[in-house]
């Protein structure tokens, strides 16, 4: 058996793995996690660089591990993120193998036809706001250690919504990039994590959003709210209440759309929730 075949049946046997406590489960597929132990000791082994974002290097059971967010749009195959360790230590490649997973089609008709033809003006609000979540997103703030065991921002039910490939009334659009969770409107969204809040307001496709960075790149976004109680700059408490569930902006009724990046890739946010 070479190496290479040897890696890849690793690669294969670990994609779905199970998390230690207080850590997200492992799917090594578009969409998904891969965790990546870097060895003990007390210092940090160094920073971690994947698709030219910093990852996530956290400790757990005395070990550092990478948590790698894996984009919706990676290609299946082998992949590497680097590790770039300090006191000029050689440089190392974090391989890995990213499954395929075919997502379903979704179609959905919205009753604002603006929401799926933007007129020009709309085109240049909506290339803005992008500016605007590209910059929370991809935020990454090392001094603060995100907490992993997520809870629910909302009681509901929680739809498998995850990377369908969307069609809004018979126009094909980007896959879902969250997870949607049937609520009442007026429900109060809690925070899943202690955190600083670094984007809020009114978007054009997201409706009222409010943007949540929790630490070293793992950032979560709350989408359509009717409603937002936090402003940028303030810190919250796991718990803590965010806005209320509303139907604002592209939407066929009252919901949370709940989204989580990892070094700012959109995945599964299902991963970082207790299983039930």
């Amino acid at each position: 058996m070479t190496s290479r075949v040897a890696l890849l049946l690793l690669c294969l046997a670990g994609a779905t793995a199970g998390a230690a406590a207080g850590l997200p489960r492992e799917s090594r597929v578009p969409g998904g996690l891969a965790i990546i132990e870097l060895g003990g000791g007390e210092s940090e082994p160094g920073t971690v660089v994947f698709n030219d974002r910093r990852v996530p290097v956290l400790r757990a059971d005395g070990r550092w591990l990478a948590i790698v967010g894996i984009p919706l749009d990676v290609a299946p195959g082998a992949h590497a993120a680097t590790l770039e360790p300090g006191r000029g230590a050689e440089r190392r490649r974090l391989e890995f193998f990213v499954t395929p997973k075919q997502y379903e089609e979704q179609r959905l008709s919205v009753p604002n036809q603006r929401h799926v033809d933007p007129s020009p003006e709309d085109l240049e609000r909506i290339e803005r706001e992008r500016l605007r979540i590209e910059a929370a997103l991809g935020t990454y703030t090392a001094e603060r250690f995100p907490e992993l065991d997520l809870a629910a921002p909302v009681a509901g039910r929680r739809s498998s919504s995850f990377g369908l490939r969307r069609v809004f009334n018979g126009q094909p659009r980007n896959p879902h990039s969250g997870m949607d969770i049937a609520s009442p409107a007026g429900t109060p969204i809690k925070s899943p994590a202690a955190g600083r809040v670094l984007e809020a307001g009114d978007f054009f496709f997201n409706g009222n959003t409010v943007f949540v960075d929790h630490g070293r790149g793992v950032v979560t976004m709350y989408c359509h709210l009717s409603r937002i109680d936090v402003k940028p700059g303030d810190e919250v408490a796991r718990g803590a209440t965010l806005g209320l569930v509303g139907a604002t902006g592209r939407v066929t009724g009252p919901h949370l759309h709940w989204g989580v990046a990892v070094n700012r890739a959109l995945v599964d946010p299902a991963l970082f929730l207790a299983e039930e």
